[in-house]
């Protein structure tokens, strides 16, 4: 049985893969609600991550899985972007990151082999227009994650998720009806958009021992619209 630690894992990504671990593991999740996780045996930690120090004293003292999920979809045209519309997309995406993997380091390094996964975006190995803000901050995971794999390995693996557009509230605007669901699913190869499910047994499986000789990889979770030209 791990311990796992999720920020932001009370909806979306997040909330399908503390369903997915609470059965198994012992999870803590630290994040902003708590009111979606009160049927789920996790313990629940107040964070914020774009401004709040992580209270540890809640942590067991080895942490063997960390995930941060917090990300924004920013979709805007260039010339219509403020430069604190870049600042946002990385504070939330990358910054938080940075500073709460910081804080728990020396439990990660307790574990014989710790697992920490990272959520980027499609748009960054595929260029996307009105993407330029969060493709920036994403980019910036990716480089940070290759880098951290090299420095921790082979005490800890780090990898990155890349998904396409996934049904969350986060993106909730862009599949507001069925046309639009439809829509954006026929830019698939797979011809559908994905669900929170589909991304979080793929964290699940980075997680787990069995993707033990795993690390420093960017995993295309996208229904093949990164490699696959169909149309």
């Amino acid at each position: 049985m791990k311990n796992i630690l999720l920020i932001g894992g009370s909806t979306g990504i997040g909330f399908a893969l503390a369903q997915q671990l609470c059965e198994s593991h012992n999870v803590y999740i630290a994040s902003r609600t708590e009111q979606a996780l009160q049927n789920l045996d996790v313990t629940h930690i107040p964070f914020d991550a774009t401004s709040q120090q992580l209270d540890t004293s809640l942590l067991p003292t080895q942490l063997d899985g960390f995930v941060y999920c917090p990300g924004s979809i920013t979709l805007k045209p260039f010339k219509r972007i403020k430069p604190e519309d870049f600042e946002l997309d990385l504070q939330i995406n990358f910054l938080g990151l940075v500073k709460t993997l910081q804080t728990v380091l020396p439990f990660l390094l307790k574990s014989d082999q710790a697992s920490a996964v990272f959520f980027s975006t499609v748009a960054v190995k595929v260029g996307m227009p009105f993407h330029t803000s969060v493709a920036a901050a994403k980019g910036a995971i990716e480089g940070f994650a290759k880098a951290m794999a090299a420095e921790y390995a082979p005490a800890i693996r780090i990898n990155v998720i890349a998904p396409s557009l996934t049904d969350t509230p986060m993106a909730a605007k862009l599949l507001s009806n069925d046309a639009k669901r439809e829509k954006m699913g026929e830019r698939h190869p797979l011809k559908r958009v994905g669900t929170p499910e589909d991304i979080a047994k793929t964290a699940q499986f980075l997680l787990s021992d069995d993707s033990s000789w795993i690390t420093g990889q960017v995993l295309g979770i996208d229904g093949g619209i990164s490699t696959l030209n169909v149309h």
